[in-house]
């Protein structure tokens, strides 16, 4: 029996809510201006959260690396193959191979580290997200699991 998916099982099309928690504010203000990687160039910018997540925000110390999920508001949902970093001699590649923006739930995963902790604010390295950037989510990395 083939593989119909999700749809052809008799099951609807899944909705999940995620909602903002903050903006990044960069200089970079075009998607053709970022660099592809944050640590390929990406800038020191400001993630300013919503005051309604303050009681998560307080704990972020200068020096700690963190991953910052972000929303890409400006890719293109319908992608889902790229010729990878838009190398027209490279084969085309589906979207969950490579980190392009452009892809059906455009989740950005940033590896940044914190610079300075303003009350709402953390400025951060290295972040190739653009200038109005919704944040999602941010989460610690992790050290090596002898040392958690």
């Amino acid at each position: 029996m083939a593989d119909r998916g999700f749809q052809g099982r008799g099951e609807r099309e899944r909705r999940f809510e995620v909602r903002e928690i903050g903006r990044v504010e960069s200089p970079l203000l075009e998607r053709a201006g970022a660099p592809r990687q944050g640590d390929e160039g990406g800038p020191e910018a400001w993630v300013v959260f919503d005051a309604s997540v303050d009681r998560g925000v307080r704990d972020l110390t200068v020096g700690q690396e963190v991953l910052l999920l972000t929303w890409l508001d400006r890719a293109d949902r319908e992608v889902l193959a790229v010729r990878p970093r838009g190398d027209r001699s490279r084969p085309e590649t589906g979207v969950f191979a490579t980190r392009s923006p452009d892809r059906p739930n455009p989740i950005g995963l940033h590896r940044v580290t914190v610079l300075a902790v303003d009350g709402l604010r953390l400025r951060v390295s290295g972040l190739e997200a653009i200038d109005g950037t919704p944040v999602l989510d941010v989460k610690p990395v992790l050290p090596a699991v002898g040392e958690r």
